[in-house]
């Protein structure tokens, strides 16, 4: 097994339809904001959020992307997440059960969010599932990765780990780093890109 077993976060579900308090808690709702934040370009052309869960980064991430590709492994998670959708229409938006580890759809993304979900694979198969994400990267593409930082016993991996790894991965450069004792948030590019800052891009710098 590549990661944790898909019936562990359908019994979660289960048991409550917001098992992380997405709704509720400010540190996720912080989280949100700084993730949209830190994202170099205002919109972007195709995007990919994995583990979507019942979309409350879905809603903040839509309004700046052509099209979004959604997914979880939770048949009631992608209801939620439809359904808070209709309420914020977006044109563009496709909701699919899919989850890392599984083979990955067959186009690029100038926008890939790994939010709180790398540290439930193996760590064995945690480099192939980069690997992969970049390969599917645009060569002007950007990959967002963003983490829990404390431990947590049913987990395979901590959220530095994770980072740890995606920082060895060669095909990637790292162009932004948020730390504080409970998350880490970075960005990074295909390796060889040198994207224009926020700054020269606005006119505001030569």
């Amino acid at each position: 097994m590549t990661r944790m077993p898909d019936d562990y976060f359908t019994e979660m579900y289960a048991q409550n339809p917001d098992p992380w308090g997405f709704d509720k808690r400010w540190y996720e709702h912080r989280k949100r904001h700084l993730t949209a934040a830190i994202l170099p370009r205002e919109r972007f052309r195709h995007a990919f959020e994995p583990g979507c869960s019942i979309g409350n980064l879905t809603t903040v991430l839509a309004p700046r992307c052509d099209r979004l590709l959604a997914t979880d492994i939770v048949e009631s998670a992608l209801a939620s997440a439809r359904s808070r959708m209709e309420r914020t229409p977006h044109q563009d938006i496709a909701f699919v059960r899919w989850a890392l580890g599984d083979p990955w759809p067959d186009t690029t993304f100038d926008l890939i969010v790994l939010s709180e979900v790398c540290y439930y694979l193996d760590p064995s198969a945690l480099p192939r599932v980069v690997d992969e994400a970049t390969a599917h990267l645009t060569t002007d593409g950007v990959l967002v990765a963003a983490h829990w930082r404390h431990p947590v016993s049913d987990y395979p991996m901590t959220g530095d780990e994770v980072h740890e790894t995606l920082s060895q991965q060669q095909a990637l450069t790292r162009t932004a780093r948020y730390e504080d004792p409970d998350l880490l948030l970075e960005t990074f590019v295909p390796v060889g890109t040198t994207p224009e800052s926020v700054a020269t891009c606005e006119g505001l710098v030569t």
